[in-house]
C-alpha cells in the first residue's frame, strides 16, 4: 500500500512545523533592578539607624546583585555544587574542595564590598547597620556564600579579645580581597573563617563533645595543642581557619585550627565527606576528623563555651538577617509574577484574594526588616551597656521567631507563582529549601527558646532592657499594650515554676518577638503598614495563614510599597 503525501497549500497543518504556539502571559525575568532602591523599608531603616552615609555603595550593590550576570552566577553556583578531592592523582592527601568559578565570583564580590567584616574594619557610627544591609543584599540573591561571610564576621570579636592570637589573623580577615588559595595564612591577601562545634553524639549539647586536646610539650606558652576526634557539622571547610570546641585538661576549651600551617604544610584536617544538604548547594559543609591536628587555644582554659558564645551571638544575628533577605526575595518574586501575569480576565496582582496574600507577605517582610536593622544597630561599637543588655535577649527572641516564619513565608510566595514556583528553574524553590537552615543553625527552636529563659535568669537586667525598648510605643496602640501586658503577666507566672516555664517557652518567646516587631513598626513604618501589622498579628481578627487580613486593610497600598518597580 502506497502512502499518500498530504496536500500542499496554506491550509495544511504541516506548513509551519516550528510555530506550534506563541509564548505569552509569562512574567519577564526579574533582572536589571537596583535591589536596594527597590526595597523601601530597607532604605528607610538604614537611614533611621544611622547608616545613610553608606547609601551610595548600597545602591551600587543593589544594582550588582540585581543584574542578570550576578543572578546567573548565583544559579550556576547551585547547579554546579562543590566537589571534595580527598587525594591528588599521586595519592597524596589534600582535602581540597573545588568550586565552580561562579561561586568565586559571588563570594569575591561580597568580600570586595565588605559583607564579611566591613563593620569591624571601619567602626564608625552606623557601621554595623551598613554591614548588615550589605550582607542582606548579597544573601537575598545567593544564600550559600553567606555562611563563610557570617562566620568571618562573627569571629572578629573573639579574636579581638585574645590579641596574642588575633594579631596574626585579624589583618587578613579585615581585608577586602578574596583569596581562595590553600597556602600559609601569612602569604594570603585575605582570609575567611569557618566553625565546628557539634559532634555525632551531642549535637547542640556541646559539653558532650569527645574531641580531645593535648598540649604540645614544646610550647612554652601552653597554647598549642594537638586535637584528636571529629566534627559532625563543619561549616565551610574550604576556609583558612576554624574555631572548634575540644576537651582539654581544664575542661571544654575553644581552639583555632588553621587549614594550612605557617610553614605551608597542610594541617591534619581530614574531610570525610560533604553534607548532602536540603538547602543551598553552592557552599560546602562537611564532616571532618582530627588526628594530631595542630591548634592554638583561644581564651582561658576550660572556658570554651563562654569564649565562642560571642561568635554564636553574631551568627545568630546573621540568621535573622539571612532569613529576612530570603523573605525579601520571596515577596519580590511573588509580586513581580503577579504584576506580570493575568488570569480570568485580570492581572493577578489586582485580584483581591491575591492582593491580600501579597500584602500579608509584604507586612511580614517589613516587620522582619525593621527588626533586623534594629538588632544590627544594637551591635554598634558605641552602643553602650543598655544596647548590650537589649541585644542579649532580643537577638535570641528574634532569631527564634523570624527564622521560624521564613519557611512558611517562602512556601506561600512560591505558591503565588503556581507550577512555575515549584520548579527549580525559578529561585523560590531553592529559597523554600534554604529557609529552614536559619532556624536550625546556631540553635533550633527549643534551644533558642530555652536560651531566652536562661538569659533572663542570669541577667534580669536584660529583660528590663527588652521591656524598656517597648516603652516608646506605650499608649500608642491599645492592642499592643494589651498584648505586652499579657506576655509580662504570663512570664512572671511561668518563672515561678520551672516546668511551666519550659513548657511555655515557645509561647513566651513568640509573644516577646511579636511585641518587639509591632513596636518597631509603630515607631518607624508608615502608619497604614504599622496598623495593618498590629491588627493582623495581634488583633482579634488575626488569621493562621497568610492572606487573612483585618477588614479595612488597604492591601493594594501595602503591595505598591513593596513592588519596587520604576
Amino acid at each position: 500500500m502506497t502512502a499518500t503525501a498530504p496536500p500542499a497549500g496554506p491550509a495544511t497543518p504541516f506548513a509551519a512545523p516550528h510555530g506550534t504556539h506563541e509564548v505569552s502571559n509569562q512574567a519577564p525575568p526579574r533582572a536589571g533592578l537596583d535591589e536596594y532602591g527597590a526595597n523601601a523599608p530597607l532604605v528607610e531603616a538604614v537611614a533611621a539607624f544611622g547608616a545613610e552615609w553608606h547609601g551610595k555603595e548600597l545602591h551600587g550593590i543593589g544594582g550588582l546583585v540585581g543584574s542578570e550576570t550576578f543572578q546567573r552566577d548565583a544559579e550556576l553556583a547551585h547547579t554546579s555544587p562543590p566537589v571534595l578531592r580527598t587525594h591528588d592523582r599521586y595519592g597524596n592527601r589534600i582535602d581540597e574542595i573545588e568550586f565552580h568559578p561562579a561561586y568565586h565570583q559571588v563570594i569575591g564580590a561580597a568580600v570586595g564590598h565588605g559583607a564579611h567584616t566591613a563593620g569591624w574594619a571601619d567602626p564608625r557610627p552606623g557601621a554595623a547597620v551598613a554591614r548588615a544591609a550589605t550582607f542582606m543584599l548579597f544573601a537575598q540573591i545567593e544564600p550559600g556564600h553567606a555562611c563563610p561571610m557570617s562566620m568571618s564576621h562573627a569571629v572578629v570579636p573573639v579574636l579581638q579579645r585574645d590579641p596574642e592570637v588575633g594579631r596574626e589573623w585579624l589583618p587578613g580577615l579585615l581585608s577586602r580581597v578574596y583569596d581562595p588559595r590553600p597556602i600559609a595564612p601569612a602569604g594570603k591577601a585575605g582570609l575567611t573563617f569557618g566553625m565546628g562545634m557539634t559532634e555525632k553524639q551531642g549535637g547542640s549539647d556541646v559539653r558532650a563533645n569527645t574531641t580531645r586536646a593535648v598540649p604540645v610539650v614544646s610550647d612554652a606558652d601552653g597554647r598549642a595543642h594537638l586535637l584528636t576526634g571529629h566534627k559532625w557539622f563543619f561549616s565551610a571547610p574550604q576556609s583558612d581557619a576554624f574555631l572548634v570546641l575540644a576537651q582539654a585538661e581544664a575542661g571544654l576549651g575553644c581552639f583555632l585550627v588553621p587549614r594550612v600551617l605557617p610553614d605551608g604544610t597542610r594541617n591534619t584536617l581530614r574531610v570525610q565527606r560533604l553534607k548532602n544538604k536540603l538547602g543551598n548547594k553552592s557552599n560546602a559543609s562537611g564532616e571532618v576528623e582530627f588526628d594530631g591536628t595542630w591548634a592554638v587555644r583561644l581564651g582561658e582554659p576550660g572556658r570554651g563555651v563562654p569564649t565562642i558564645i560571642e561568635m554564636v551571638n553574631h551568627t545568630r544575628l546573621d540568621c535573622v538577617l539571612g532569613t529576612t533577605a530570603g523573605m525579601r526575595q520571596s515577596v519580590s518574586e511573588a509580586i513581580w509574577h503577579a504584576r506580570h501575569r493575568s488570569a480570568f480576565g485580570a492581572r493577578l496582582a489586582d485580584q483581591p484574594a491575591m492582593t491580600a496574600v501579597l500584602a500579608d507577605l509584604a507586612l511580614e517582610t517589613e516587620a522582619a526588616t525593621w527588626t533586623s536593622m534594629r538588632l544590627a544597630h544594637a551591635y554598634e561599637a558605641d552602643g553602650g551597656e543598655q544596647e548590650v543588655l537589649f541585644r542579649r535577649l532580643a537577638t535570641a527572641v528574634s532569631k527564634y521567631w523570624i527564622c521560624k516564619r521564613g519557611p512558611q513565608h517562602a512556601y506561600e510566595a512560591l505558591e503565588c507563582l503556581g507550577g512555575n514556583g515549584y520548579t527549580e528553574d525559578w529561585p523560590l524553590a531553592r529559597r523554600y529549601r534554604e529557609q529552614p537552615v536559619m532556624a536550625v543553625w546556631e540553635g533550633s527552636g527549643n534551644v533558642i527558646a530555652l536560651d531566652v529563659l536562661r538569659g533572663i535568669a542570669r541577667s534580669p537586667q536584660s529583660l528590663e532592657a527588652f521591656w524598656a525598648e517597648l516603652d516608646g510605643t506605650s499608649g500608642v496602640s491599645a492592642v499592643l499594650d494589651a498584648h505586652i501586658g499579657r506576655v509580662r503577666r504570663d512570664l512572671a507566672d511561668d518563672l515561678r515554676d520551672p516546668v511551666a516555664a519550659q513548657t511555655r517557652a515557645r509561647a513566651t518567646v513568640e509573644g516577646m518577638a511579636l511585641a518587639l516587631q509591632a513596636s518597631l513598626m509603630l515607631r518607624h513604618a508608615p502608619a497604614p503598614m504599622a496598623e495593618a501589622f498590629v491588627a493582623a498579628r495581634l488583633g482579634e481578627a488575626r488569621g493562621h495563614q497568610y492572606g487573612v487580613l483585618p477588614r479595612g486593610t488597604d492591601a493594594a497600598a501595602v503591595v505598591a510599597r513593596h513592588c519596587g518597580e520604576s
